[in-house]
């Protein structure tokens, strides 16, 4: 590691220097206020740490690490039943249950670090990845081994940083994309957006519409958070049980939470037929980019008023009405994420596993650790 450059591992973000959200400024995903979110209302099964890069004593990079304890979850994800993730359980459970991560595991896209301009990246990497040393070391001693430590979520462009002989025993990976929606400088309007699209999926727009009409979208505020929390908690995790994986599951309190540090940067909003909350979506508003947060629904109504693709349409809706440049729809539901206009970024990732015997075999390994996603893109515009 280069003298110059040394690095601190916080616990909390009372211990975070003032000047920390100096660096924040490429994603709210690492400010002192999300990082208070992560703090107060992180799953049970997760310990975060935020790390700052000093070059000459002098704050110049800052990053978050999340380590996971899977072992603690009753399910990863309950949608495929078949051999291969009855392989992936046991492989979980028995050789990679503690992960560490460097990166943030309940967001898509880098919100793993933010350096100044003025420093070296690839040093500030080399830096970084000393610093996971230390929180193997840190969690060792608590009686915690690390099985798999992971870097994650960089675009094509990031990854080169990471050209650097530290990651020589790595396995660079590829996961799903990350879904993201450009919105036209020239849409002012949703209207614009509609016209936009070809003569199919202007139907298949109207045909959603059309389908929803019997449901009533409303933004809830913090006590209408509170209020119907029970049934938030029940609706969200409804869909990440029924996700294809899993590696955590949210609190209860992580909305209000939320809602209450970032006030009107956090959108809510809950769907209701007849007065009942039977769907909910969340935004957050990062910079010019708006990011698409967790959901929930009741399934059997989501199926019959199309309401996940009404969902969508909402977002990008809102999205060009408040004049967002674009809009991270994140991963999962690609195919119908595309069928509204969002594009596939390609990310990458690091991964290293403890024992070098199975870290050779890391290549192969991977495959059970990720589920293959077999998906079509689709055009929705003329």
């Amino acid at each position: 590691m280069n003298p110059s450059f040394s690095y601190k591992i916080y616990a909390s973000t009372a211990e975070l220097p003032t000047n920390w959200d100096d660096l924040a400024t490429s994603t709210i995903f690492l400010s002192k206020k999300y990082l208070q979110v992560l703090e107060k209302s992180s799953p049970e099964n997760m310990i975060c740490h935020f790390i700052g890069i000093f070059k000459n004593d002098l704050l110049a990079g800052i990053a978050v690490s999340q380590f996971l304890d899977l072992n603690k979850l009753e399910s990863f994800g309950e949608r495929d039943k078949c051999i291969k993730t009855a392989i992936r359980n046991f492989a979980f459970k028995n050789f990679s249950s503690n992960v560490l991560l460097i990166g943030n595991n309940m967001l898509t896209g880098q919100n793993a670090f933010a350096f100044s301009d003025e420093i070296d990246k690839k040093e500030a990497i080399r830096t970084l990845k000393t610093a996971s040393l230390a929180l193997n070391e840190l969690f060792r001693s608590k009686g915690k081994k690390i099985h798999i430590t992971s870097f994650k979520d960089f675009d094509e462009e990031e990854i080169k940083n990471f050209e650097i002989s530290e990651f020589k025993n790595n396995y660079q990976f590829s996961t799903q994309p990350n879904m993201v929606f450009t919105i036209n400088e020239n849409w002012k309007s949703e209207q614009d957006y509609i016209d936009s699209l070809s003569k199919k999926y202007r139907d298949q727009f109207k045909r959603a519409r059309k389908k929803a009409d019997v449901i009533e979208k409303r933004k809830l505020h913090l006590e209408d958070i509170i209020k119907y929390e029970e049934t938030i908690y029940d609706l969200y995790f409804h869909v990440a049980k029924n996700a294809p994986f899993n590696t955590f599951f949210l609190p209860k309190n992580h909305f209000r939470t939320f809602k209450e540090i970032f006030k009107d940067k956090i959108l809510f909003y809950g769907y209701f037929i007849d007065g009942k909350l039977i769907g909910f979506n969340t935004l957050i508003k990062n910079g010019e980019v708006m990011d698409t947060y967790f959901l929930g629904y009741d399934e059997s109504i989501q199926r019959e008023k199309m309401l996940y693709l009404n969902m969508l349409y909402d977002m990008i809706a809102y999205s060009i009405n408040k004049g967002f440049k674009e809009i991270v729809f994140a991963r999962t539901a690609l195919e119908i994420k595309s069928s509204v206009g969002a594009k596939p970024v390609k990310m990458f990732g690091f991964i290293e596993h403890s024992n070098a015997l199975i870290n050779s075999y890391m290549p192969k390994f991977f495959k059970y650790l990720e589920p293959e996603t077999i998906w079509q893109e689709r055009n929705p515009f003329k």
